[in-house]
């Protein structure tokens, strides 16, 4: 008898672990087709989750014409962002990251450290990724790019 998923997980091939990969592959590359592409037609991108200066209202960026959008006002405007997890939690089909994730925009550099999560579907797209990271703290980070 073989023992269950969730006692033998597979980290480098878990769907939502590829996903992610391939998202945070296309933040580098600057490709937003690719990255847009990654998602599920339906999917949520929360960054943060809740309010902010990107979602006013705190609902999320749904489906493939608002997650572009979401792009065009945030990872277009940077000049590149390096992911930096320290703690990688993998349950069934979504992937939590714990670290942070340092932006380069504008001759500055913020950090913002929190949750990061990555959920696929069966066919490997991502339905959901949300970002648990306070603005404020962020803001708080701000320095002059050495």
């Amino acid at each position: 008898m073989s023992e269950p998923a969730y006692l033998n997980i597979d980290r480098d091939n878990n769907p939502a672990v590829v996903a992610g990969r391939i998202s945070r592959e296309m933040v580098a590359a600057r490709d937003k087709q690719g990255w847009v592409d990654n998602f599920a037609a339906g999917a949520v991108v929360e960054d943060p989750v809740g309010p902010s200066m990107f979602d006013e209202q705190g609902r999320g960026h749904h489906g493939h014409e608002e997650i572009a959008a979401f792009w065009d006002m945030t990872i277009a405007t940077t000049e590149s962002l390096d992911f930096q997890f320290d703690e990688e939690i993998i349950c069934g089909n979504e992937v939590a990251y714990i670290g942070r994730i340092v932006t380069h925009i504008g001759g500055h550099v913020t950090t913002s450290r929190g949750v990061f999560t990555y959920r696929a579907d069966a066919e490997g797209k991502l339905v959901a990724l949300r970002a648990f990271w306070e603005v404020q703290k962020t803001m708080e980070s701000l320095q002059k790019a050495d």
